[in-house]
């Protein structure tokens, strides 16, 4: 019987206090609205449309309003333009244009220009809303800030809010921020720190537009209105893929400092394209209007996504992308940007309901239309051996249609093979009057099709939302970190791939299809070519994998991700081998960063990996619970032994932890650890080891200064780190060197100065005891990355 090793991992929520995601009670009274970067683009298109609306909405529910536009210039320059922008917003259609007049009227009255810039600025306006409150003898409800600014402003804006112009008296306050949220993991985990020292979870409204896009926000609520038709196909029994798309037909001329430092993962995949996967595929809350719940199910399928890695991205840019980098940032025409515009990445959740299921994610500017839809395709059961015009026949898909394309407006489409769709909710209505267009594969008279009663702005629908305190809509911190720390690993992984050239447009012909092979994504065109002009003059040759020597031993070198898959294929090669042989692989994993992305590969890539007849041991281990992060046998669960259908008794921890205590000598977990090598290794005999090398020349834990001559024909003991005695248990070089093949991974740039300085030394076990590792009579090679080799 085969079963996935598990762990009792332990989840802390780091912002469980001060009640977040609990919806704060609304109160009548006096609001002031305060939007900072009141004259920027996205306030004149959408914020003062939006606010307008609210007020319109709520002047007849008993709150009063005051309306501020904040802003760097000075209020004798700013404030004409602003009331201009004013002037432009719009009535809903259901207000008559006499009362129209009057909103807007009073609007204008409401609202004023403001200088916020320094703390003093901010203060004046803490003083002018305060004593407005005391003039007309009104009871304050809330304050609301939107942030229309770059993102390095939000933590002083913050600061500043937080010293001078908080509420008193139990009113509320929210600050409204706008994307980007950091610009990967660390930068977003700065952000958040900086944040929280001004303001609490609760009083943050993390804004993603496209929550509030009419079809998005209605996902949720169509997964449960229609859960009876929904629950018996919902799975990886039934869905054959989930697709994630938004098309642009235009370039980026006018954003490119913004843009070059992003990307189009950055822009729109790990924020936008992420939350509607959360949406799709998370656990139905029981309660769909708990904001709390809603968190916690997000999160809960965000961390079962698995790690995505460089093979399962592919990535391209228009061509004209390069002359407007050149020209917007001042470059010279030798410069190149390798800043994708277009990227499809394959993306596969960790959970029995969707395993194996293929999650597409793609976007991109300058393709041939403009739309965004997500489309979940099922299995089709029936094979058609004639008529395959019936409705059987036909592709079996729900699309969520976000708008524009051969449709122009939002809707919701199921294909009549289904079921048909109910709704409970009286702002939608199902079209019945079809026009000759098709949608992805049908056309649309072969849905079923349900479409928002009356359209609106995604800033219309959001702003409300902030107003009554309902966060369903908007992203917590931890959800915005754990997105990051999905999305990093990738994004740094392409860092340095050579985006594929596309024309724009219709040109693009078949050139962005793309091929899914197992878990790895590729483009469908067998041959890429990139020429010199857009490489700005360097090879594209490079180098490849070569085969050398090192320290009079085998080695074998290439960049990062060719070095690994080299070295996934050795492992397997030599799993064969040894069932051939006596019919058992006998695995010994190193701990440690370097090996994270080779378990990867192996669980990802390796699906002919003879699991069944592996045994895995560890080469050593951090005396720590076995359920703790810094645990190296929890890194090769999480990363390996959970995602590959091995049984649970041919794995080997090392028992570290016996009798409540750790790596205590009179519990003898390290001759209880060799006795069971002893017992179930042919002659202790490994058939691969797997080592590292630290910065200071140790491998597995037998560091420099240690006595490791002392240890004998031990082939498990425990020892000690320079600064932490008894810290670790170890395979010694006895059980090192009787092994048949010893493979040593050494990666990275900051590994150069040891591997310089290793090509230059004598076998010196106390200093260096790397250089002790000498399989005698098995074979020895080191996998050395070219930022290790060359720096």
């Amino acid at each position: 019987m085969f079963v996935t090793v598990s762990l009792l991992l332990v989840i802390l929520c780091v912002q469980g206090g001060h009640g977040e995601g609990r919806e704060e009670a609304q109160r009548p009274g006096h609001v002031s609205v305060v939007i900072v970067g009141a004259t920027g683009d996205l306030a004149k298109k959408y914020l003062w449309k939006g606010f307008f609306q609210l007020y319109v909405n709520q002047v007849s529910r008993g709150n009063t309003f005051s309306f501020y536009g904040g802003g760097l210039s000075p209020a004798d320059k700013a404030t004409p333009l602003f009331f201009e922008i004013l002037k432009a917003v719009s009535c809903p259609k259901d207000v008559s244009q006499e009362r129209c007049a009057l909103l807007k009227e009073q609007f204008l009255r409401l609202s004023q220009y403001r200088q916020l810039k320094t703390l003093e600025h901010y203060q004046d306006l803490a003083k002018r809303i305060e004593k407005h409150h005391q003039d007309e003898g009104m009871t304050e409800a809330g304050r609301l800030f939107y942030l229309s600014v770059p993102a390095f402003a939000y933590a002083d804006i913050a600061d500043k809010i937080n010293n001078s112009c908080r509420p008193t008296g139990g009113a509320w306050l929210r600050v409204v921020l706008e994307k980007p949220f950091g610009h990967d993991f660390a930068s977003a985990q700065v952000l958040a720190s900086q944040l929280e020292s001004s303001l609490r979870e609760q009083e943050m409204y993390r804004i993603d537009h496209y929550l509030g896009k009419q079809v998005i926000a209605k996902i949720l609520p169509f997964r449960i209105e229609n859960k009876k038709f929904l629950d018996p196909i919902w799975n990886r029994h039934h869905i054959e893929r989930v697709e994630i798309v938004l098309k642009e037909t235009l370039d980026v001329k006018g954003r490119i400092p913004f843009y070059d430092q992003y990307g189009v993962i950055r822009d729109v995949i790990q924020n936008h394209l992420t939350e509607v996967m959360m949406l799709l595929t998370m656990r139905l809350p029981l309660n769909l209007s708990s904001s709390e719940e809603v968190a916690r199910n997000k999160l809960r399928i965000l961390s079962s996504v698995l790690p995505l890695v460089k093979t399962q991205a592919v990535i391209g840019q228009y061509r004209a992308y390069k002359s407007e980098v050149q020209q917007e940032l001042n470059k010279t025409k030798g410069h190149v940007s390798l800043t994708p515009t277009f990227a499809a990445v394959l993306a596969h959740i960790d959970e029995a309901q969707y395993e194996g299921v293929p999650v597409l994610f793609i976007s991109g500017k300058m393709l041939d239309e403009r739309v965004g839809y997500a489309r979940i395709l099922f299995r089709n059961d029936v094979f058609c051996l004639q008529s395959h015009d019936s409705v059987h026949c036909k592709p079996k898909q729900i699309v969520f249609h976000f708008g524009h394309g051969s449709l122009r407006y939002p809707a919701i489409l199921v294909s009549k093979n289904l079921f048909k769709p109910v709704s409970t909710d009286g702002e939608w209505k199902e079209v019945t009057e079809h026009s000759d267009v098709n949608v992805l594969g049908l056309p649309v008279s072969d849905y079923y099709v349900q479409t928002p009663t009356e359209q609106r702005e995604a800033y219309e629908e959001l702003i409300p939302h902030i107003f009554a305190g309902h966060k369903n809509s908007f992203i917590s911190t931890e959800n915005l970190l754990a997105s990051w720390a999905l999305w990093t690993p990738l994004l740094n992984s392409l860092d340095s791939s050579f985006p594929l050239i596309y024309p724009g447009g219709a040109d693009n012909g078949d050139l962005l299809d793309v091929r899914l092979t197992g878990k790895d994504i590729s483009y469908s065109s067998e041959v890429v070519i990139i020429s010199p002009d857009q490489m700005g003059g360097a090879s594209a040759n490079g180098f490849q994998v070569i085969q050398g020597k090192f320290r009079n031993a085998e080695m074998v070198s290439a960049w990062a991700e060719e070095l690994l898959e080299q070295l996934a294929a050795d492992v397997q090669e030599a799993a064969e081998a040894a069932l051939r042989e006596s019919g058992v692989f006998h695995l010994a994993l190193s701990g440690g960063s370097t090996p994270l992305a080779l378990f990867h590969r192996l669980a990802l890539h390796h699906f002919s990996f003879p699991w069944r007849d592996t045994h895995v041991w560890m080469v050593d281990e951090r005396c720590v619970p076995l359920t703790e992060p810094e645990s190296n046998f929890n890194a090769l669960h999480n990363h390996l032994l959970q995602h590959v259908r091995i049984p649970y008794f041919n794995i080997h921890p090392m028992p570290v932890q016996l009798n409540h205590r750790l790596c205590v000598e009179e519990d003898r977990g390290a001759q209880l650890y060799e006795k069971e090598l002893g017992k179930l290794v042919n002659g202790s005999s490994f058939h691969f080891v797997l080592l590292g090398a630290g910065y200071d020349g140790h491998t597995a834990s037998l560091f420099p200064g240690a006595e490791v001559g002392e240890l004998g024909e031990s082939l498990v003991a425990l020892t000690e780190s320079p600064a932490k005695p008894h810290q670790r248990m170890s395979l010694t070089f006895s059980a090192i060197n009787r092994a048949h093949r010893v493979a040593l991974l050494v990666m990275g740039k900051g590994k150069h100065e040891l591997i310089t300085q290793l090509s230059r030394v004598q076998d010196n076990q106390g200093k260096w005891p790397v250089t002790g590792v000498k399989p005698a009579p098995g074979r020895l090679v080191w996998y050395i990355d070219y930022d290790a080799l060359l720096g």
